[in-house]
């Protein structure tokens, strides 16, 4: 009868060991769920100023292909043209 009390016993303590792990487990997901979720805003918030500069940064090529560069001359023909095409295409859909 003695071995069975230690038995159960030895069963209550290993239950209570491995509910307190599943506690600090629980616990260490919910903060890793939490940090992925930070993460990833972050990862959003850099996304979006990468295309903010790389918006810029064409803007600007643009222009100084319009002040005469040499170099980008052909690129600045080319990118008016575009934009006097997407013109006329907005002015014909109001028209209709």
């Amino acid at each position: 009868m003695s071995e069975l009390v230690e038995i159960v016993d030895s069963l209550e303590n290993k239950i209570s060991k491995l509910l307190h792990k599943i506690e600090l487990l629980s616990n260490t997901k919910l903060k890793l769920e939490e940090e992925v979720e930070s993460l990833k805003k972050d990862n959003e918030i850099s996304r979006d100023s990468v295309l903010e500069w790389e918006e810029r940064y064409n803007s600007l090529k643009l222009a100084n292909s319009m002040l005469g560069s040499e170099n980008n001359k052909t690129e600045a023909k080319l990118k008016i043209n575009t934009l006097i095409r997407e013109l006329d295409h907005c002015i014909t859909q109001l028209a209709e």
